[in-house]
């Protein structure tokens, strides 16, 4: 089975809780859902120093405190997506930092469900339950 490996950033909004999403790139990809920043999981990486790396690589945000928010498994392919979830940097200006996406926008969690490939929509209801539980 692949497996991949990404971050939920979140940070507050003018409208709210928003988090941090990207668009791949390609033609073949015009009508792709959004996702969280990931990518394969290399070598002897953990699934977290993958999705720090890939996050970085794709957005130019450095990922600080994390939290693990599971897998899915997605349901079409034979695919694992590991998500850790943590607040955006204060200073994070995230920006398309690699030809793999060709979008990157922080989004009103809300609206993120919509966006997001049907199987990482999980990711938001797992951040909302962790997030009232800090509370």
């Amino acid at each position: 089975m692949k497996q991949s490996s990404g971050t939920l950033l979140y940070r507050q909004g003018a409208d709210g809780l928003e988090v941090l999403l990207v668009h791949p790139s390609g033609v073949y990809n015009r009508r792709s859902p959004w996702g969280i920043p990931k990518g394969m999981i290399d070598g002897e990486e953990t699934p977290e120093q993958a999705a720090r790396r890939e996050t970085m690589e794709e957005t130019g945000v450095i990922a600080g405190e994390l939290t693990d928010l599971g897998h899915v498994n997605y349901t079409r392919s034979k695919k694992r997506v590991y998500c850790f979830a943590g607040p955006a940097p204060d200073d994070a200006e995230a920006r398309c930092a690699s030809w793999e996406v060709d979008q990157v926008l922080w989004v009103p969690i809300d609206r993120a469900r919509s966006l997001m490939h049907p199987d990482q929509a999980l990711f938001i209801d797992r951040l909302v339950e962790w997030l009232a539980g800090k509370g």
